[in-house]
């Protein structure tokens, strides 16, 4: 029994030191230059605002043979899309997060304040998140409205801290 028991502690060991490893080298692979933190700009996520958009549905409503039906596959096909861009806003999110931290270990002096900092950031963007996906199961049946843009501020503002640590003239090709 003791066996078994050492047995199934090595196992779980190894296979949380194998998901280790395979985190650590794909963190590894993001390439932290100034180009690629210019290229993840809130920009690209500003059309999700416009998506969940009540005048569209309130003009959609005045048109005739519009029907409830409509507008519920018309709510369920626009959170889809909307979902899609919080996936990818959640994982650049945590490239970016993933960035400081590899920065943050290849820094020559310690940097509390910025891990402090990137725990408050991961907390929010976490907890904002979570209440943006409840707005959006809330739209899907009528009830509510959503309102992202907090999300976005989340998101931008870790990406500017991860910014200010790289040179400007710090590029792909540099």
């Amino acid at each position: 029994m003791i066996l078994l028991t050492t047995l199934g502690l090595v196992f779980i060991c190894f296979v949380v030191l194998v998901l280790l490893t395979r985190h650590l080298s794909t963190a590894k692979q993001i390439p932290v230059t100034a180009d690629w933190i210019d290229e993840l700009s809130v920009d690209r996520y500003r059309p999700m605002l416009r998506l969940l958009d009540a005048e569209d549905l309130e003009f959609l409503r005045g048109q005739l043979g519009f029907t409830p039906a409509m507008e519920k596959s018309f709510r369920d096909q626009r959170c889809k899309v909307f979902t899609g861009y919080l996936r990818c806003l959640e994982a650049d999110f945590g490239q970016v997060c993933t960035a400081i931290k590899i920065l943050m270990t290849q820094s020559m002096e310690d940097r509390p304040d910025l891990a402090g900092m990137l725990l408050r950031s991961r907390w929010t963007f976490t907890w904002r998140l979570l209440l943006v996906r409840l707005q959006v199961l809330c739209y899907r049946h009528g009830i509510a409205a959503v309102n992202a843009k907090c999300l976005l501020t989340s998101f931008d503002g870790i990406r500017l801290e991860l910014r200010t640590m790289i040179p400007a003239d710090m590029s792909a090709g540099a």
